[in-house]
């Protein structure tokens, strides 16, 4: 299956979504923030979730950018403290049962906008030229909508259209349309007021009187949405209470959340604090009342044990214990919880490292002794060329010192005002000071083309232990027939690690098999912090893999989270390389979205054969730069 349909595989630059991200975390000083991208602004606080809008797709380069800017600004210091939680609950509640309240609803906050929008820009005059190109384009949007929304029958529609045109336009910049019974220059004397509003409150009496000078004109509320951003904001969402039996000193902040920055906070802070399973139904505050006992199963008689859970206590293990005991517990303990550590996306991660056994079979004697045949000639030629570029090093010398030893060209003497007739020897190196980590991806789709990943993680191994370069090598995958939501079993299976470091592992790398799924961004931050741990002056973390990120839960956030994970590690003086193994020339799609992960730092073979050159090429590139700072 090709996983790169132009049509339904549209994705944002990542290195761009995230630092849109980290400007929105700046401007609403909330660093848990997370930014996507969604037919219309959101704002989702279980999941400390903000959306920018899919508005701005298919514009040129200038507009897209200015146009999300806008978005990021408008929510993160518009929206964020400014919008008046509890009169946004209280007009909701009002118009409840109102024949007209989708109209009502998105009159507000189509007021809201414009009252946010002014109000950043006198705070902020910088994000005045993003806010202008968003009005100017929302402006064209609804003015070519009003007539095609009249012609439909769609009044609300159109007439929700004629107002954002007259609020940013101006009250004579109408669209030439006949109202019929609706009185709109009476509407305009109303709207009018918007210029001068400073709360939410203010706009909510705006809107009650143009809904009542509208409603016996309209006969169907408005078909079409045009705001989402209250959706989320609800007055249950808003309000916290607490359990009967809470002592007053376990009570947190009473009342209702006034700003949409309150209600994230609380959710997140209850979240981190309180995070389990009872936050399925409801978020309350306090550890001693009475519990909900909606949640129950009835039990059953015949039911069978299917699973062991251990606990993380230690206790004292007895030396008389058998072998099978203690075997239970090296499997038990060998099992660890990703946690927060690999980031929010993997914290149902559970993962296991464990030794790739050799399968010692004649047939895979055979292959690692022919492979290493085939492969003699150009690990020795590498090997001879690293060596040159070494010795070469060595032997140069550092000239025109104030002190070391004399140099016999004695020119400087007479001829430079301040002579410097010193020099002195490189101190050679006795080994490279780097170290390498190599991740292989052991998804599926690999099946068809592991014997020749095989080569060239043999090829990578020979090199790096010829030269004593201490690296480790790892398959990871997911486990996808035992993953859920709320667990998700990943292993790394260790060919080679740092601490075996010139020992050979050919049969183990001959050993590693294809599996199911793969979860790149968590791999690569495990092997970052391997890689972190290490004293050498240059690290390198690898990767090998035919796709992109592909694992439970995963599918939407997995290329953004890849992406991160792999600015994460760079920041720690960790380069990352990628090598894309496809079996056939890369499509345009797949190198932009590699480039859009990895950065320049990636490459790709058009063929199988291929791989274990673009292994080499890569070596060169990388051991070229280690010689150069050694």
């Amino acid at each position: 299956m090709n996983r790169f349909i132009q049509f339904n595989d549209e994705t944002v630059d990542t290195q761009t979504l995230l630092l849109y991200e980290r400007l929105g975390r700046a401007l609403a000083d909330a660093q848990f923030l997370e930014l996507t991208e969604r037919k219309l602004l959101e704002f989702r606080p279980k999941e400390s979730i903000i959306s920018m809008s899919v508005f701005w797709r298919h514009r040129s380069e200038e507009v897209m950018h200015l146009g999300r800017l806008s978005d990021v600004y408008l929510l993160t210091a518009g929206f964020w403290k400014h919008f008046n939680v509890p009169a946004w609950s209280r007009f909701t509640r009002k118009i409840e049962l109102d024949p007209f309240q989708k109209f009502s609803k998105e009159l507000l906050l189509l007021l809201e906008e414009f009252r946010l929008m002014d109000k950043v820009m006198q705070n902020r005059p910088g994000t005045t030229t993003a806010f202008n190109t968003r009005r100017h384009a929302y402006v064209n949007f609804h003015r070519n909508s009003v007539h095609p929304n009249m012609q439909k029958g769609l009044l609300a529609d159109a007439l929700l259209n004629e107002l954002f045109i007259l609020l940013h336009e101006g009250m004579f910049a109408g669209s030439e349309v006949d109202w019929g019974p609706i009185p709109i220059d009476l509407i305009k004397s109303v709207l009018e007021n918007a210029y001068d509003t400073r709360n939410t409150q203010d706009n909510v009496f705006i809107v009650e009187r143009i809904t009542g000078i509208v409603a016996q004109s309209l006969h169907q509320d408005l078909f079409h949405q045009y705001y989402s951003i209250g959706d989320s904001i609800t007055e249950q969402l808003a309000e916290f209470h607490y359990h009967k039996g809470l002592g007053e000193t376990d009570e947190g902040e009473e009342g209702k959340k006034e700003t949409i920055e309150e209600v994230f906070r609380s959710w997140h802070e209850e979240n981190e604090r309180e995070a389990g399973v009872h936050l399925e139904y409801e978020l309350e505050h306090g550890r001693s009342g009475k519990s909900d006992g909606s949640g129950e199963t009835p039990g059953n008689e015949d039911a069978q044990v299917e699973e062991i859970g251990f606990g993380q206590s230690e206790g004292d293990v007895s030396k008389s214990s058998d072998g099978e005991e203690h075997e239970e517990i090296e499997v038990r303990d060998s099992k660890k919880k990703a946690g927060k550590l690999f980031g929010k996306e993997h914290l149902h991660v559970v993962y296991e490292e464990q030794r790739i056994e050799p399968i010692n079979e004649m047939e895979n004697r055979q292959k690692l002794m022919s492979w290493r045949e085939l492969q003699r000639p150009f690990v020795r030629s590498f090997i001879e060329e690293m060596k040159k570029r070494i010795d070469l090093k060595e032997d140069s010398k550092r000239e025109r010192l104030m002190k070391g030893r004399l140099s016999s060209k004695l020119t400087t003497l007479v001829v430079d005002e301040r002579p410097k007739p010193f020099y002195r020897k490189n101190a050679p190196s006795v080994n490279l000071d780097a170290v390498f980590g190599l991740l292989v991806d052991g998804s599926a789709s690999m099946i068809d083309k592991l014997d020749e990943t095989k080569q060239a993680v043999l090829l990578f191994h020979d090199v790096l232990n010829e030269l004593k370069v201490i690296h480790e090598i790892s398959l990871y995958y997911e486990e996808a027939e035992k993953a859920s939501a709320e667990i998700q079993p990943n292993v790394f299976g260790l060919m080679h690690t740092f601490m075996d470091r010139n020992r050979d592992n050919g049969m183990s790398i001959l050993s590693f098999d294809a599996n199911e799924d793969n979860r790149d961004g968590f791999a690569i931050r495990w092997m970052g912090e391997r890689l972190s741990a290490r004293q050498e002056k240059h690290k390198f973390l690898l990767v090998f893999s035919d796709g992109e990120p592909s694992a439970y839960g995963y599918d939407r956030n997995g290329i953004l989270d890849t992406a991160e994970a792999v600015m994460e590690v760079e920041k720690r003086g960790i380069s990352v390389i990628h090598l894309f193994l496809s079996s056939e020339e890369p499509l345009e799609e797949q190198r932009e979205l590699f480039s859009m992960i990895f950065g320049n730092k990636t490459a790709s073979s058009s063929n199988v054969e291929d791989f274990t050159d673009q292994t080499l090429r890569i070596l060169r590139k990388l051991f070229t730069i280690v010689i150069r700072n050694t």
